[in-house]
Order: structure tokens, then sequence, then C-alpha cells
């Protein structure tokens, strides 16, 4: 197991490599192991209430919607609830998405906002499409084997 200072850092270096307007970018799999090692970091689940009950979800997740579901308007009281639910502006926050596009607007929105360790979790829940145009398969959270629930 990678020390998690040491994750953070190569989240940070990648996040200046993309030229990120947050901390930086985590892998599935480094994300769960910070989330595992570091009491204080949270991952923030950024998909709709209908992902989350049909797709499924990470157990302990706090799970805040970028976008309103069936709508797709964007949620404009996202800061506000983020600030409600996760206080500590200095803890590593994650975002996680389906793919990693909703949760990288929302990274950047926390930045903005005072989230001064705020990271996008790379490939997301579902990952990438395969060849068949299957989500699930080829990257993401679930693909890589990480603990996930299903309602």
């Amino acid at each position: 197991m990678k020390d998690p200072w040491s994750l953070l850092d190569q989240a940070r270096e990648r996040g200046r490599e993309m030229k990120l307007p947050f901390a930086g970018a985590l892998l599935p799999g480094e994300a769960h192991q910070l989330l595992r090692s570091v009491p204080e970091a949270r991952i923030i689940d950024v998909r709709t209430q209908a992902e989350w009950d049909w797709v499924g979800r990470i157990p302990g997740a706090v799970m805040i919607e970028w976008n309103a579901w069936p709508s797709g308007e964007r949620n404009p009281r996202f800061i506000e609830q983020l600030k409600a639910r996760v206080p500590d502006t200095s803890a590593p926050t994650l975002f996680i998405c389906r793919s990693g596009a909703r949760s990288h607007s929302a990274a950047a929105a926390a930045a903005a906002s005072g989230y001064a360790n705020a990271y996008n979790v790379l490939e997301g829940f579902e990952g990438r499409k395969d060849e068949h145009g299957h989500r699930n398969t080829v990257a993401g959270w679930r693909a890589a084997g990480l603990p996930w629930e299903q309602s």
C-alpha cells in the first residue's frame, strides 16, 4: 500500500500536468486507498439520484447531485450542500461521477469556494465505454473491483 501523502503528491503533480483548476486528480484505486488511510478524506458522488439508485453507489460516499434528475439542470445549491455536508475545507475532498466530467466541474467549483484539497476521480464510477458501447468493463471504480452497492 502506497503512503497516502505520496498519493496526494502524485495527484497534485498529475493536476499540474493537466493544468487543472483544483488540487489534482486520482485514479479510482488511488482514491479508494486514500479514503481507507486518511480518516478526514471524503468522496463526494455528484451523479444523480437515479444513478445512485439504479447503477450503484460507493458505501460511505457523500451524495450531492451536480445536475438534477430528470431535468439535467445544474444544482444551484451544490456548494451550499457541500459546505453543510463537508464543512472541513482543508480535508482531501474527492469528487466522482459516471466518467469524470461532472466531477471535474464539481471539483473546480469546490476549489473556487475554498476547498484547498479538491480532487477529481478520473474514470469515474462507470468508466468509458468499451468496444461494444458498454460501461463498467474498461475503467472506473466498478471495473477496478472497488467496493460498491446497489439498491
